[in-house]
């Protein structure tokens, strides 16, 4: 009795214990943090590529490809360095009056009454108001557009988190980021104007 006594009152090797139970926790809590820094400061450099960016796909000679491209890589360039395993997409698309950027309205589809669905569905027809043969749900056009037109260039970001037991803490995966930046062209030249829509076929596929 004396004995069990002696071992109840024995807490000799309790701290590895309770170190063993602590450690996996505070570690994923560490991990974690680190994880959620590192995407905030990818987020800070998305964000600050895609100004500088949006200053300089704004000047007379950006509209070209080959200029645009230049452009991107500088930002891909940027968030590579952080996460080199990321997918990175740039899109652009322009319109002629902020407005139109603002509402990005789909191009009128003329279709029957019975079912509409605003959408441009084979069989059907639409208003190509930028005359580029493709019914554009949002209403602009692909490119960076000319002298004073508005574009909207987003870049998507995607990459595998740093800490591989993300769904410990319910994190999914990969990080996904987004930045978009709206602009006018500066005033080059004088503004292009589309003709008046054209009826075209929608895609029959």
């Amino acid at each position: 009795m004396d004995m069990l006594k002696e071992w109840n009152r024995n807490q000799d090797g309790a701290s590895i214990m309770e170190f063993g139970l602590i450690a996996p926790v505070v570690m994923i809590m560490m991990l974690g943090t680190l994880d959620i820094g590192h995407s905030y400061y990818v987020r800070a450099t998305l964000d600050g590529a895609m100004q500088n960016a949006a200053r300089s796909s704004s000047l007379e000679g950006s509209a070209t490809l080959t200029a645009q491209e230049l452009v991107d890589l500088r930002v891909k360039d940027s968030i590579l360095t952080l996460a080199p395993d990321a997918t990175i997409t740039a899109t652009r698309r322009y319109y002629k009056t902020f407005s139109e950027a603002a509402l990005a309205r789909a191009e009128t589809v003329i279709e029957p009454t019975v079912g509409a669905d605003l959408k441009c569905d084979p069989g059907e027809s639409f208003m190509d108001a930028n005359d580029n043969g493709v019914w554009d749900a949002d209403g602009g056009t692909d490119g960076q557009g000319g002298a004073k037109d508005i574009v909207i260039i987003k870049f998507k970001v995607s990459y595998p988190r740093l800490f591989p037991m993300a769904s410990l803490l319910g994190l999914p995966a990969n990080v996904e980021l987004e930045s978009n930046s709206i602009l006018a062209n500066q005033p080059y030249g004088e503004q292009t104007a589309f003709g008046p829509p054209v009826q075209t076929n929608c895609p029959s596929v």
